[in-house]
């Protein structure tokens, strides 16, 4: 079965879409333009229910199927990123330093798409319903929408989400079983020595070289503490210290990331960190203090619903074009805090060949809005079919 019929009718309406909110992006919980033009998609519709302010900007639709049954989550997140857009499309970014650069705009659009579908049809039984998250960059929104309590709220059993994967044949999908992204944590590191004269050096205690200590060391963790066959990651990404070449800085800045997919294991990297930014810090005479964020947890596939994801997906897009595992990756996506309170899936779609995701001159590709719409549309009816009559 490819592109459901009725989706493949009102594709040039999704893709109308899908540009509109290209032009508009907002950042975090402040999707307020974006919210408003999702909630008007949905009014049309005809949704039978409409909650809105989840995340501040978050919705929740509810569309009833015919006769009584459980209630499916379908997400998609709306916010966009601090990125000045460099596409040069007619339909680019509207606000300064703001873009659709990982797509959200089109994952927004496929469960519109969606939405609209189920609400004509209605060929399942029970409820949908339909999250429409602010926040995934950066804020945890489906942290705060599950706090809120939308899944006991609405009896939201089972959730599922996309998300478009460049460099993938268009219109494939590809998904694992278990963790399939990672925890993602950040570390900021301030070291405070005292400067002094760059010729001088013996008369100050060197921040910018205890920092460039305590950076190498960082990497020893990987590589001596860790079992090599386990997923970590351990980057550092930022050093900042000084403002002349004749001036000895009394303070530096570490910050970086670390990526893994067992809580053991961030307890090890805590632990160790913590122990080598101390013991530099002592050798070198200065101070020195660790802040160890921990953020987004893994994201992990319930093995059953990522499977059954995995057969809907080849009824649209065919069985050479779905990888049912294909292994987990080190990015990190907070539909995790979802995964974490129900058994559900997060499954990639092919974007094809475009610029990679953050990139500033990304864009979604929106032949796919109608593969992922119609994936989204049968998921819902495979889930909770229609008793025979």
């Amino acid at each position: 079965m490819p592109v459901v019929n009725r989706i493949a009718e009102f594709s040039a309406d999704m893709t109308r879409w899908r540009q509109h909110l290209h032009t508009i992006p907002e950042l975090g919980q402040d999707c307020v333009e974006t919210s408003a033009y999702v909630a008007e998609r949905l009014r049309e519709f005809g949704v039978d229910e409409l909650h809105e302010g989840f995340a501040k900007t978050g919705i929740v639709a509810i569309i009833n199927g015919q006769g009584d049954g459980p209630t499916i989550g379908l997400r998609a997140d709306m916010d966009a990123l601090p990125i000045r857009e460099a596409t040069g499309l007619d339909y680019a970014s509207t606000r300064e330093g703001k873009m659709h650069a990982c797509g959200h705009d089109g994952h927004t659009t496929m469960l519109l798409g969606a939405a609209r579908y189920l609400a004509e049809t209605r060929n399942f039984a029970g409820r949908v319903a339909l999250i429409f998250q602010p926040a995934e960059e950066t804020g945890g929104g489906a942290e705060v929408m599950v706090e809120e309590g939308i899944l006991d709220r609405f009896g939201i059993r089972e959730v599922y989400a996309l998300h478009n994967a460049p460099g993938f044949p268009p219109g494939s999908f590809h998904t694992t079983p278990g963790p399939i992204m990672a925890a993602v944590d950040t570390f900021h590191i301030h070291v405070t020595g005292l400067g002094g004269h760059g010729a001088m050096p013996h008369q100050t205690r060197d921040p910018l070289m205890a920092a460039v200590s305590i950076a190498q060391a960082l990497q020893t963790i990987v590589s001596r503490n860790h079992y090599a066959l386990d997923d970590l990651v351990l980057s550092v990404t930022q050093i900042h210290a000084g403002s002349a070449d004749n001036v000895i800085p009394d303070k530096a800045y570490i910050n970086g990331t670390v990526r893994t997919f067992d809580p053991a294991v961030q307890d090890m990297v805590e632990r160790r960190m913590s122990a080598i930014v101390a013991g530099q810090a002592a050798s070198f005479g200065v101070e020195a203090e660790l802040d160890y964020d921990r953020g987004y947890p893994a994201t992990v596939n319930d093995p059953r619903k990522s499977e059954f994801a995995a057969e809907v997906a080849r009824e649209i897009a065919g069985e050479k074009r779905v990888e049912a595992e294909s292994g987990r990756e080190m990015g990190a996506e907070d539909f995790a805090y979802m995964l974490m309170e129900r058994p559900g899936a997060y499954l990639f779609i092919g974007q094809g060949d475009s610029a990679g995701l953050h990139h500033p001159k990304y864009n979604f590709n929106d032949e796919i809005a109608p593969v992922g719409a119609s994936f989204f549309a049968r998921l819902v009816e495979r889930a909770q079919p229609l008793a025979a009559r």
